[in-house]
């Protein structure tokens, strides 16, 4: 038994992530959150289970991003070199001549 409605409007998705529904939209339009258009009037409807897993999505994202960021911090040679780099890629290194 289902305990809520299988189907949700944009505003719903957007109140049940607590963002706006311009976020929602743009998830939709980048194909980040899978949703249906309804009719000639396009009315948009995301089925729960897709709001779920984009949810759990976005977790594994979330978690992904936190362990690359303790990786970059933990030591100090590789700062130094992202500082190279990026000095090279903007080619603050080059001599003025």
């Amino acid at each position: 038994m289902v305990d809520g409605p299988r189907f949700l409007t944009l505003p719903d998705v957007a109140e049940i992530l607590n963002t706006s529904l311009a976020q929602v939209t743009a998830l939709v339009r980048r194909e980040d959150l899978r949703a249906l258009k309804l009719g000639g009037r396009g009315q948009w409807r995301v089925e729960t289970t897709e709001l779920e897993a984009f949810i759990e999505r976005m977790y594994a994202e979330t978690q992904e991003h936190l362990r690359e960021q303790r990786r970059g911090h933990t030591g100090s040679d590789r700062t130094a070199d992202s500082s190279t780099s990026r000095d090279q890629a903007s080619g603050s290194d080059k001599a003025i001549g």
